[in-house]
């Protein structure tokens, strides 16, 4: 994409710059000329796709498929995205639901091709569905080609509303928030919560996501940290810690450099 979002700073005061002018960017975002040429090649013809293959052999529409779900990826690979959309999501082995990755459960889902007789591509309302969630997923691939955490703070809002949607107890929602890859690194950060983490037994994993929740946010109830206000306490923590982490393995890197040179100095 050729549109370029307006950062100024990084850090949260980058997040507070965004969410002022994110109405305004979003708008110029969609009206880009690659972004709009893709949506109405989507609009145009996606009524047509009546199989998982009719949708894999057509780069366009695959494209914007996978890209609604951040899965630009795999635009490559064929026969997994065209697995994942025959088997559906209601049987238990069927592969979106296998992947430790919800996002393909939520692509596979969406299209229906493995769960209904009819697919969804045939609903009246689908296209503008689709197109809204790729112009979302797109405006903040953008993002986070100048900042990627800036890209995880601006996914926050829909991610959570997704894992809300589709699960109906507290559990089964921080299963699938550790499910979701750029989800879990904003909860994991925020939480100051090691990578070495998920080494662990997945039960005990979220015992430990609640209790840092509770203790961070005030609360372990996903519906509660999806309002407006605990959400950006949640990118707040994720912001500062994120940055504070990139500034301390930095100092690092330079005191372990201005050592190793002094050191070699001694030596010579």
């Amino acid at each position: 994409m050729s549109f370029q979002p307006v950062l100024p700073v990084t850090g949260y005061s980058g997040w507070r710059f965004l969410t002022r002018t994110a109405d305004a960017q979003q708008v110029a975002f969609a009206n880009s000329q690659p972004v709009q040429r893709a949506t109405d090649y989507f609009r145009a013809n996606i009524a047509n796709v009546r199989t998982a293959s009719d949708l894999v052999n057509d780069r366009q529409l695959l494209s914007v498929a996978l890209g609604a779900f951040g899965l630009d990826d795999d635009i490559n690979n064929r026969a997994f995205i065209q697995k994942v959309l025959e088997d559906g999501t209601q049987a238990q082995d069927a592969l979106a639901n296998r992947l430790a990755d919800n996002r393909y459960a939520d692509f596979s889902r969406a299209f229906g091709f493995g769960d209904s007789p009819i697919p969804r591509t045939l609903i009246a309302s689908f296209p503008d569905e689709i197109v809204d969630r790729f112009e979302s997923q797109q405006f903040a691939r953008a993002i986070g080609e100048q900042n990627n955490d800036l890209r995880l703070a601006t996914n926050v809002k829909s991610g959570v509303a997704d894992i809300i949607a589709r699960n109906t107890t507290n559990n089964g929602r921080w299963f699938s928030a550790m499910g979701n890859a750029p989800l879990r690194q904003v909860f994991q950060t925020a939480l100051g919560l090691p990578d070495s983490i998920a080494g662990i037994d997945i039960d005990k994993q979220r015992e430990i996501f609640q209790e840092r929740a509770r203790s961070s946010l005030g609360t372990d109830d996903l519906a509660e940290i999806a309002t407006p206000e605990l959400q950006e306490k949640l990118i707040r923590l994720f912001l500062i810690r994120s940055e504070a982490n990139s500034f301390s393995a930095t100092t690092a890197g330079s005191t372990a450099l201005t050592l190793l040179q002094s050191t070699n100095l001694t030596i010579g």
